[in-house]
């Protein structure tokens, strides 16, 4: 029997400090990449991708933060995957995988349908810098695929064709529109059986009322639990590798509050880099087998 990650994972990933960072900015310079990657045929290592002179500063700034190398070995990633990543916004994470992805795995930035109505203007801003951030050097990314999907009948791919699914401080904002069911159920379609979905958000206080966690951005572990299951996944594991114990999750603007947003009066600036980035869970689903 395989043994869980809930028993040996979580004392294996021993939490880092979590401080302040100001900027979220993401964008890639092609000057700024080295030569090729050299694979062994097995892939290309994380730490040489983290190490990676492309990355952008900005968000080399944050890894203490958010902790890119033990988060994704908690959920399993390697570099033969089909790695998809739900909505990356301006990209902290595809400057990582896409490379770690692309010898012998397939990345995929799922974006939103810019023909969408409605949509922000930021929304817009991030997708064109995603595109020019995965274009922009074949020797560093591969070739990284874009999927555009609709937010009120998302669909992420063929039916089980992706061995893991990702994402990062998504799902309050689904649960605040009230269409967090459709987008667990396109995760499990798009799963392989024995896939995994590795899922990262801000974590509130155990019985906050669902009225506080939309407010807030903060969502309770169980809500997330149970989002999942009813789309079929099992829970396999918890890590605390992104835990921040000073984190009290009951600010005046909620999780915005905190850096990267820093949504704060500007006398109360040194207050919230005290606290750093929000406390977050880190919850890793499988896709049963038959």
């Amino acid at each position: 029997m395989k043994r869980s990650w809930m028993a040996v994972a979580v004392p294996f990933l021993l939490p880092l400090s979590l401080a302040g960072c100001a900027s979220t900015s993401s964008a890639a310079k092609p000057e700024a990449a080295t030569a090729p990657m050299v694979s062994n045929g097995m892939g290309v290592a994380l730490d040489e991708v983290l190490a990676g002179s492309w990355r952008s500063p900005q968000n080399v700034a944050r890894d203490p933060y958010r902790h890119p190398k033990e988060t994704l070995s908690f959920f399993g990633v390697t570099p033969q995957q089909t790695v998809v990543e739900i909505t990356p916004g301006g990209g902290w994470y595809s400057e990582i995988l896409a490379p770690y992805l692309r010898d012998n795995g397939h990345y995929v930035a799922a974006i939103w349908d810019p023909a969408a109505p409605n949509q922000p203007k930021y929304r817009a801003e991030q997708n064109a810098k995603l595109r020019s951030l995965l274009s922009g050097d074949a020797a560093v990314h591969g070739k990284p695929e874009v999927r555009e999907f609709k937010a009120d009948s998302p669909v992420f791919g063929p039916n089980e064709s992706a061995d893991t699914v990702l994402t990062f401080r998504n799902v309050h904002n689904w649960v605040d529109a009230g269409n967090a069911p459709a987008f667990f159920k396109a995760f499990f379609d798009v799963l392989k059986p024995g896939g995994v979905l590795g899922v990262v958000d801000h974590r509130a206080k155990p019985g906050t009322d669902l009225a506080t966690q939309k407010k807030s951005g903060y969502l309770t572990e169980e809500l997330v639990i149970q989002l999942a299951q009813d789309a079929g996944f099992k829970l396999e594991g918890k890590s605390e590798v992104n835990a921040n114990p000073k984190d009290t999750a009951d600010h005046p603007n909620g999780v915005w509050t905190l850096p990267p947003s820093n949504r704060h009066e500007a006398a109360d600036d040194e207050k919230y880099k005290a606290i750093g980035e929000s406390d977050r869970m880190t919850l890793r689903f499988v896709k049963p087998r038959g």
